[in-house]
């Protein structure tokens, strides 16, 4: 049988939802950068390590540093990634704190809660759209960047 929903439960429920809405998109996002850029960029590490490997007249230290360099391009990628999707973090982060606060400061000045969970779902809901909306230009930034290294 159904049942009403709890109060506050709708409201955490819209949370989840915003932040589904971006975990989907971000991973959507990553998928094709790993598919179309760092795949194929773990296939040419892959091989040129193993041509290191085939040096018979290396040392063991001119193997490992050959092997090395082989890594670098993989590792400058995927920090890349990393680092873009961190500032991409910290930018929504940042958003919903500001609402957060204009909440906090809208009740300590005497407004209704309902109004009150209404502005931050708002205001959430707006951050999470415009940081929906980068991702496509993000994505494209990471992919030139990542064409660029190790050419």
């Amino acid at each position: 049988m159904w049942a009403p929903a709890q109060p506050g439960t709708a409201r955490v429920a819209m949370a989840e939802l915003q932040q589904l809405r971006v975990q989907e998109a971000v991973d959507s996002m990553v998928k094709s950068l790993e598919r179309e850029n760092i795949r194929k960029m773990q296939g040419l590490m892959f091989r040129c390590s193993a041509a290191c490997c085939e040096e018979s007249q290396a040392s063991m230290q001119q193997v490992h540093q050959c092997i090395e360099r082989c890594h670098a391009p993989l590792a400058q990628a995927q920090a890349l990634v990393t680092s873009e999707l961190e500032k991409f973090q910290d930018r929504l982060a940042r958003c919903t704190m500001y609402c957060n606060d204009k909440a906090k400061d809208s009740i300590d000045a005497g407004s209704k809660e309902l109004h009150v969970k209404r502005q931050l779902e708002t205001c959430v809901t707006k951050c999470v759209d415009d940081h929906m909306n980068l991702i496509p230009t993000m994505t494209r930034k990471m992919k030139e960047s990542l064409s660029s290294i190790g050419k």
